[in-house]
Parts: C-alpha cells; structure tokens; sequence
C-alpha cells in the first residue's frame, strides 16, 4: 500500500476557477452556459475566460511535488519496458502483414485494415512519447527516433512537434495554444459565431457530429503534415521526412493495389484511416476539451495552468494502455520527459498534494469525459445560431 504524503497546508484567497464551478472535483468541468430552459429564452450567454484572479498563484507548488518526484525516481528511463512495447508492435506489424497475405481477395481484409488502424495509433503513441524524450537517454537520438516513428505512421514530426511544444506551454489558452484553433470544429465560442457555410452548420451540432467527423481525422494529419512540409520555411528535416512519409505509403499502397480488387483497396485504405483517426481522435480529445479556458492575457504559474486545464481518466492499467498513457495527463504535463510506466505512482503524489492545498484535480471515467466533451462541443456550437433567430418566436412557433 501507497503511504500517504503529507504536504504542508497552503492558504489561498480562493479554490479557483473549476472548483466554483463544480463542487465535485473527481468529475469537474467549466461551465460555459446556463440551464437549458435559460439557454431556450435569452440565447447562449457569452463564454467567459479564467484570468489570474480566478487562480491563486502556488510559486513554490511545481518545485514542491517535482523534488518528491525526483526522490522517488520516477523520472528515471524505463529501456526494457519500452523495449517490450517496441517488440509488442513488431509482432502487431508482423501480424497483420501474415493475415493480409493469407486472406488474399476477401473482405475480411477489413478487419486486418482496422487493426492496422490500431497499430499505427500505437506507433503514435511511441512517437508521442520520443518526442517528449521519454524513451532513450538523450535528446537527439529520441528526436531521431520520433521522426523515423512518425514516418512510419504518415505523418510529419516536425509539424507536430511545433504544434505540440506550443500547446504544453499554453494549454487551453486562447490564442496560445493551437489545439484549441478552428479546425472544422470550434472550440471557442467567437469561432463558432463565425463559421459560415456547410462548416456553420455542422458546428450547431458539432457535439453529435464529434466522433463521425473523427473518421476524417486521419486523413486530415497526413494533410497538415504534408502542406507543413511543402510550405513553411526553415522546416529541420523537411527532405527527410518526405522521404520517410512517401516511402510509408509506397508500402502501404502498392501491395494494396497489386493484390486486392480496386474497390476492396480503397474500402481497405478508408477503414483503416478511419479506425486511425477515431482512435487517435478519441485518446487526446478527454484531456482537455471541457476543461477552463484561459484568458489570452493571463499569466499563471506553473502548476495551476498545467493542473486546472488536465483532465485524468481512470481506469487502471489497461486504459493506459489503450490511451498510451495519455490518461494520465495532469502528470504528463507537469512532467513530459516521465515514462507512462510511472505517471500512475506520480499520479499519488500530486494528488495527495493537491487535496493538501485546496487545488482542483479533475479525474473522471472515459465514458464520462467523451459525454463532457461532446456537451462543452455542443454549447460552443450554440454560438452558430442564426444570429436573427428569435427565441421567443421559436417558443411561440413550438407552442
């Protein structure tokens, strides 16, 4: 059994933003709008943004858990674990190509294009976790590894890893961090109030539509990271990294088309994109969507931006597994370069110092945090009504 640490108590003038919010911190989420009978009569009200004052400032917080973190050794690399994991998508690969080959002209295929779907999803993972230099002892060779690991799944590091940096920096802050900039669905309110066309009316349902449009997803990272390639200036690695993403799918798609119908390869090729982009969709989405948005002008510590704006899933190993470790991602961004075999055992420590100094640390179960996202899509999309809409009148028509 895990000993309880025990923090020192810390005054603060308040319990923050999220905890105002929702009293119960396990399962906490911003509140961007009133009750639904409010909403019918006055309209969606303004989304508003947690500033510095929403947030007590806890200077000494992050040196607090990371020195009990160190101590602990939970910041040491874990090769051999990381080894099996490598050797586990190995046999995966292996896997797949053997039932590929021995299936020849058949429809199964497409169970062997939704599990290569998983596959590459894993390889993410891996690429994920390189990147953050989780997984070899020094940072160039786990750069190296990164962008031969995002080859492999089609897609550019080099794109990612800007994108990626600036969204840990900043998470959930508006005009800071990039995974919450339009992209077909809005994630601010003044975004979806200005969407226009066929985008306009998919962001009015954007929370139902969540997980039929993450079936685009996949095709949409290979996209992003091509035009990265093709168009930024100063791009480290660009013809390397085009060698790598055209030689991926030059084995991918000439045994396609050379063994399989022309109609069977594409249903191949559009399952396994598919199950790519709803798995990878649905592994980074429950982190953050739901959680405070921060103001573009606030300036917070550490801890707090990192804590307040995370959202843990529970579950235990396996959901770690599934996720990558992704669960865990109040302890991922407080420590990126920490192995996903330890953020489980630093998952205690920052909880038992949160819950000593009043600090809100949201977990939830995965059901439960695709319903708070789904919810949070669908209330940002209530801002792309038809501004002329009366409310009173819709009530008076319904009547």
């Amino acid at each position: 059994m895990r000993a309880r640490l025990v923090w020192p108590q810390r005054s603060a003038s308040a319990l923050g933003y999220l905890s105002s919010r929702a009293p119960d911190r396990q399962e906490s989420i911003i509140s961007l709008s009133p009750s639904p009978s409010v909403t019918a009569t006055l309209g969606p009200v303004r989304q508003t943004y947690a500033g510095n004052a929403d947030f007590p400032p806890l200077a000494r917080a992050y040196r607090d858990v990371q020195q009990v973190v160190k101590e602990t050794g939970l910041l040491q690399r874990t090769p051999v674990f990381y080894s099996l994991v490598g050797a586990a998508l190995v046999v995966a690969f292996a896997g797949c190509v053997a039932g590929f080959l021995l299936l020849g002209d058949s429809w199964f295929q497409l169970l062997i294009a939704a599990a290569l779907g998983i596959v590459f999803t894993q390889v993410a993972f891996l690429a994920h976790e390189a990147a953050h230099r989780q997984i070899l002892s020094t940072g160039p060779a786990n750069f190296r590894l990164a962008r031969v690991l995002a080859g492999i799944i089609g897609m550019s590091y080099h794109w990612w890893d800007s994108k990626h940096t600036r969204h840990h920096g900043n998470p959930n802050q508006v005009g800071k961090d990039p995974d919450i900039q339009v992209d077909t669905i809005s994630f601010l309110e003044e975004d979806a109030a200005q969407s226009r066309g066929i985008v306009r009316l998919i962001t009015r349902k954007q929370g139902w539509l969540f997980f039929p449009l993450l079936t685009l997803e996949g095709l949409n990272l290979h996209f992003l990271g091509l035009k990265h390639l093709m168009t930024r200036k100063n791009v480290k690695g660009r013809w390397i990294e085009l060698g790598l993403i055209v030689l991926r799918f030059a084995v991918l798609l000439v045994p396609l088309f050379l063994l399989l119908p022309v109609g069977m390869a594409f249903a191949f090729l559009g399952v396994q994109l598919a199950v790519f982009g709803v798995y990878m969709g649905a592994s980074f989405a429950p982190n953050h969507k739901g959680m405070p948005v921060i103001a573009p002008d606030a300036k917070l510590d550490f801890f707090s931006k990192q804590v307040r704006t995370s959202r843990n899933i529970r579950g235990g190993w396996w959901v770690t597994g599934l996720m990558g470790g992704l669960n865990h991602q109040v302890e991922h961004h407080l420590f990126p370069n920490m192995s996903r075999l330890h953020l489980s055992k630093a998952r205690g420590i920052v909880r038992d110092y949160c819950a000593a100094n009043g600090i809100p640390y949201t977990e939830t179960s995965l059901g439960r945090s695709y319903a708070i996202v789904i919810a949070y899509l669908n209330r940002v999309g209530l801002a792309a009504r038809d501004p002329f809409d009366c409310p009173a009148a819709a009530q008076l028509r319904r009547a």
